[in-house]
């Protein structure tokens, strides 16, 4: 793995010593705006290489294949070594729709898959993308538990499961990561999925920490968003809740103006300040817009700053739900009443 110098600001993931902040690789293939092609896929993942960036995080499902074929192409051969390689099973692409399945036989056969896909003999860290209601999560966990007995993955994840089956499973077999949805404006994980990791000794991994793109100011009019962005089917881009949420954007640059960073480095230094067992993974199709997530590592914020985005972006100041209702009754995360 790739070695970083002592100023490189660091977090464990899985027993692994990572840069703090990764990469959320799934919109390089799918889901906000249009996918990059190939190359420009691949120019992304080495300049995040380049900047330190040592976590990438993929999964069966982004691009229906196509994300795991990316990174398998851009880190095969002696780039593998240097990376962190994380990837997720349990919620997969079946005759072109997003099918949740947690059966033992369809987890073996996504992890040689995946395998193969991503050119490695092994990956780091593999999540159990959702929990299936039709399926124990013993079972599940078992069946990833054999995984790392036959050294096609070092350590085992849970991605937006309530801290009652991340307990369940932790029993079954060491959870090494929990990833949920994780910024200012979704607080859900400080009902209880912060604190269980930190508790449980898990690293809590932070995905769409700049909100989407809106917190970092990358959506400020909802006709830009094109067919099949998956930002259409969320209730807080969708109106009146996104014109309501707008004048949030306001103060939040202000203050991150005063200080001389960014609005997307704001957010993310807020989020690394929380606990150190946190490592967002922000997702970007954009090089400029890499290096200035990258470089929030370094930022540090006053106490004052920390209280006043606190009060200004929270569960009580944002409108609209996370997740439409279909989509919110396939995750566990707790919910504030």
């Amino acid at each position: 793995m790739k070695t970083m110098n002592s100023k490189t600001p660091r977090r464990t993931l899985a027993g692994v010593d990572i840069h703090s902040i990764g990469l959320g690789c799934m919109n390089l293939s799918h889901a906000y705006g249009k996918p990059l092609s190939e190359g420009e896929g691949i120019d992304v993942l080495h300049r995040a290489l380049d900047l330190g960036v040592n976590h990438f995080d993929s999964a069966a499902l982004y691009g229906f294949g196509r994300n795991e074929n990316l990174l398998g192409k851009a880190f095969k051969g002696g780039l593998r070594e240097q990376i962190h390689l994380a990837s997720k099973c349990g919620m997969t692409g079946v005759d072109g729709k997003r099918v949740i399945d947690g059966r033992p036989e369809t987890l073996k056969a996504t992890i040689d898959q995946s395998l193969q896909s991503l050119q490695t003999d092994v990956i780091d860290l593999y999540y159990l993308h959702r929990l299936d209601p039709a399926v124990p999560i013993e079972d599940s966990i078992g069946t990833m538990a054999d995984m790392v007995k036959a050294g096609k993955i070092k350590a085992i994840g849970l991605s937006e499961v309530s801290v009652d089956t991340l307990r369940r499973a932790h029993s079954e077999h060491p959870i090494a990561a929990l990833q949920t949805e994780y910024s200012l404006w979704s607080r859900n994980a400080e009902i209880a999925a912060v604190d269980a990791c930190k508790e449980l000794g898990i690293s809590f991994v932070a995905f769409s920490p700049l909100g989407r793109g809106f917190l970092a100011n990358g959506l400020t009019d909802l006709s830009t968003l094109v067919e099949g962005d998956i930002r259409r089917g969320m209730p807080r881009f969708q109106q009146p809740a996104f014109d309501q949420n707008l004048p949030l954007l306001a103060p939040l640059k202000q203050i991150a103006s005063d200080i001389g960073i960014k609005p997307s480095q704001l957010v993310l230094a807020w989020l690394l300040h929380k606990a150190d067992h946190i490592v967002p993974i922000p997702g970007t199709t954009n090089l400029a817009h890499l290096e200035s997530n990258v470089a929030a590592a370094d930022v540090r914020l006053s106490n004052d700053v920390l209280v006043t985005i606190n009060a200004l972006i929270n569960q009580s100041t944002v409108a609209g739900a996370r997740y439409p209702s279909a989509t919110q009754a396939e995750i566990g995360t707790e919910e504030f009443i």
